[in-house]
This record gives C-alpha cells, structure tokens and sequence, in this order.
C-alpha cells in the first residue's frame, strides 16, 4: 500500500486492509512506510516506467530537459497510475513471497 498512488492516505488504507484482513497491524505499518523521501523519485520513475508496458503506443517518455508543466502532468498522468498499481501489486506479491519463503526456511 506505500506505492499505490493515494499520497497521504496509504497508511489508512493499509490499516484498514489489516483489520479486515487480520494481519500484525504494527508490521503492517512498518511496511507500509516504503513513500519516505528518499525513495519516492524511484518509486514514481519506476511506476511510470511500468506504466508505459499499459499504455502501448501510447505509451509517453521521459524528457528530463524540459520543464515541468501542468499540461506535462494531465499527459502522463494516467501512464503514472497505471504504473504504480501494477508495481504496488507485483512489490507486494514479490515481497510476500519472499517474506514467506524466509519464514518456511530452517
């Protein structure tokens, strides 16, 4: 829930997902804390990045010469969402995975 992009409401709805899921709510928590600064312009390149395999031929690229406008961010806005749902989904399927295969090893 740390990249999905509901900046500032993350850490409710991970909450609220471990209540209704019955999960460690204190783990949960830590977990969900991914978005600190210094990992928030990989996590947005990432998602964006990721969101180009959705958009296709659509699909815009990155120019970091020019300026940032807010024509620049309703253009790429939607590629950046697509993307930073699919990474939410595939970091919290790799990490639960990884997660569960620590725990199971002797």
């Amino acid at each position: 829930m740390g990249i999905i992009p509901i900046w500032g409401f993350q850490l409710v709805a991970a909450i609220f997902l471990a209540i209704l899921f019955k999960l460690n709510k204190p783990l949960v928590i830590v977990a969900a804390n991914i978005s600190i600064p210094p990992m928030i312009p990989v996590i947005i390149f990432l998602s964006y990045k990721m969101g180009a395999f959705w958009m296709g031929a659509n699909a815009m690229h990155i120019d970091f010469s020019k300026s940032i406008s807010l024509d620049s961010i309703k253009k790429n806005l939607l590629q950046y969402i697509y993307g930073s749902i699919s990474l939410a989904i595939l970091a919290g399927i790799v990490f639960g995975l990884l997660t569960f295969i620590f725990l199971k090893t002797d």
